[in-house]
């Protein structure tokens, strides 16, 4: 081998001693790199779980905390306490209340300002709905002391929903004779149109509701009770709606009023007069408490006879016009006047000697003697003017019995004739601030004191 071919194998081995030791480095440092990237992983993961570890110490164990009250949720705006939501949503769906209501910009760091546009507006939406009319007050009532009398009665009826006074506001107009009645809720105006027809001071409110106004979704528009002793102004149609007609033109409200209670205490009573008169147009409706004096109150006043006019008593229902008529002629009704026994009513048939007068006396006033004997004077005078009087029988009170006929009076004439002039001169008279009521008696039954 030749000293040139012994140097390219000397370099060639040197070259493959180089590059071998090159890899070993190579490797070594690759192996070193992958050591401390695996050493500093699983550092940081160390110190992540120290991290977690040392939190996990610092934390104190959870505490049971209790759900606070919504401070805003499902609070009623004023006018709204006595709806529920289905009703408030039907009225967001009516356009009565905005479905959006705008806020009110919040201050930085507090609690977003309540919707307090919302709550106005439905308070103005529902006011018209909360207000009631007040015609024929007295002269010279003043607010406070209607709205003391009102909230007063509200509260005596117990028709107060809530604690604290029903009313908020009087408005009264003394040049025309009314005023407006502002309520808390929508509920209580309702159940404070049963005060139609009170007495104040003297005279008969009517209540209505204002021009403006518009039910409500969902709201009753009528009151569902009735208050004891209140007649209203109003007698809405029903079954038991009474038209009563023929009625003389010089007999007042309060004059019908007591020919009427003489069958049982009024619901309602409205007597029709002439808007430019104010007299009465002779016809009238009513309606009473207990419905089933419906049928004996037609029966007996229908047909009879006051001044020179008979009276046309029926259901003012064109359809229960003949079913009250039928129960007429197929069965005597009762009369019942309160205090006094029930009587068979006669509908028809001839006139008699003996006329009965009710209405005109009390068991009370009956029992003192003075008194007693002063009614009968007046009565036996009053009617010797329209003839011959035979007899006269009043039935007294006895403690502790039931007297049949009991508040009647009974006067026999020497004649049909004359008893049927003071018939017609004696009913829809006024003795001791009563209507009298009369009828022809039997006078077999008045001979055996079958009263």
């Amino acid at each position: 081998m030749s000293e040139y071919d012994e140097f390219e194998k000397q370099l060639l081995n040197n070259r493959e001693e180089r590059l071998a030791e090159h890899g070993k480095v190579r490797r070594h440092s690759h192996k070193k790199r992958s050591r401390s990237h695996s050493r500093s992983r699983k550092r940081r993961s160390r110190s992540r779980d120290h991290k977690r570890r040392s939190r996990s110490r610092s934390r104190s164990p959870k505490k049971c905390r209790k759900k606070k009250a919504y401070k805003y949720w499902d609070v009623p705006a004023p006018g709204f306490e006595h709806i529920t939501p289905l009703q408030y949503k039907a009225m967001q769906a009516a356009g009565q209340i905005p479905a959006t209501p705008l806020l009110l910009p919040s201050v930085a760091g507090e609690v977003p300002a309540a919707p307090t546009q919302a709550l106005v507006v439905g308070s103005q939406m529902t006011r018209q709905a909360r207000r009631l009319y007040i015609g024929n007050i007295p002269f010279g009532a003043t607010e406070e002391a209607m709205l003391m009398f009102f909230n007063t009665q509200m509260k005596l009826a117990g028709l107060n929903q809530a604690p604290g006074d029903p009313i908020l506001a009087v408005q009264v107009n003394l040049d025309k004779n009314f005023a407006f009645l502002e309520f808390r809720s929508v509920d209580e105006t309702t159940q404070a149109m049963a005060f139609d027809g009170i007495l104040f001071q003297g005279q008969s409110l009517k209540i209505r509701r204002p021009h403006d106004y518009q039910p409500l979704p969902g709201m009753s528009e009528a009151p569902t009770v009735h208050v004891p002793g209140v007649v209203s102004t109003v007698v809405p149609d029903s079954p038991h709606k009474i038209f009563i007609g023929g009625l003389p033109s010089y007999l007042n409200e309060d004059q019908v009023k007591e020919l009427l209670t003489a069958f049982g205490p009024l619901k309602a009573f409205n007597l029709v007069k002439d808007s430019s008169t104010s007299l009465s147009k002779g016809y009238a409706f009513c309606e009473y408490v207990d419905v089933n004096m419906t049928d004996q109150a037609i029966a007996g006043l229908n047909g009879m006879q006051i001044g020179d006019k008979k009276l046309v008593v029926q259901r003012a229902s064109v359809g229960s016009k003949n079913a009250a008529q039928g129960a007429v002629t197929q069965a005597p009704v009762a009369l019942q006047v309160p205090g006094l026994g029930p009587t068979q009513v006669q509908h028809s048939g001839l006139p008699t000697e003996v006329l009965c007068l009710m209405n005109m006396v009390t068991a009370a006033e009956l029992a003192e003697e003075e008194e007693y004997e002063d009614i009968v004077e007046d009565i036996r005078e009053e009617c010797k003017k329209y003839g011959c009087v035979r007899s006269l029988e009043i039935p007294r009170p006895i403690n502790g019995l039931e007297v049949p006929g009991c508040g009647k009076i009974f006067v026999e004439f020497s004649s049909i004739l004359d008893c049927q002039r003071a018939q017609q001169a004696l009913s829809g008279r006024k003795f001791a601030s009563r209507v009298v009521v009369s009828k022809y008696f039997d006078p077999d039954k008045y001979h055996r004191r079958e009263f």
